[in-house]
């Protein structure tokens, strides 16, 4: 488009792109030619753990989370295994490139219930029978409620009054 002398504010809206960007092209253009425009790839940070650590890794996390010191439960998390890196490699990843990590290994990182390892169902249960129904408060009745937010139901449209005409 820009060989057709086509002004880069046309060329960003055919596109349907920034006119920043349809100028920046047009720099690049003008400076180096059309391989200039030639696509570098995708974006972004490249992997900062060689092949062989991504080995090891995929090794350590088949082992499970008690083998490296989480013995309270089985589960990997995203932020458990950025903690296992830090460790093992001495490369720091946060959560989210954690978890990007894992899905590129093949794992999917897991979210711990939150209960106490001591936790007693029968008792829980028992509570929940007992105590509980004497001091949760009662819910209204379905009859009571009102469709809409801003005002109660007006007799009219209530569906009795409906029977009644």
């Amino acid at each position: 488009m820009f060989e057709q002398r086509i002004k880069p504010t046309e060329v960003a809206r055919r596109l349907r792109v920034s006119r920043k960007s349809a100028y920046q092209w047009h720099q690049l253009w003008r400076d180096d030619g059309t391989r200039a425009l030639a696509s570098r790839g995708p974006s972004g940070s490249c992997c900062r753990l060689f092949p062989r650590c991504l080995e090891k890794l995929a090794a350590y996390l088949e082992q499970g989370p008690a083998a490296h010191g989480w013995v309270e439960d089985q589960v990997w998390t995203a932020a458990r295994v950025a903690t296992l890196i830090g460790r093992k490699f001495h490369v720091a990843y946060s959560v989210t490139g954690a978890t990007r990590l894992m899905h590129r290994l093949g794992f999917s990182p897991q979210v711990p219930a939150r209960r106490v390892a001591e936790r007693d169902e029968q008792s829980v249960s028992a509570w929940k029978e007992a105590t509980w129904a004497e001091v949760k408060e009662p819910g209204r009745p379905a009859a009571d409620t009102s469709a809409s937010r801003t005002k109660q139901a007006s007799p009219e449209s209530s569906p009795e009054a409906a029977h009644r005409s």
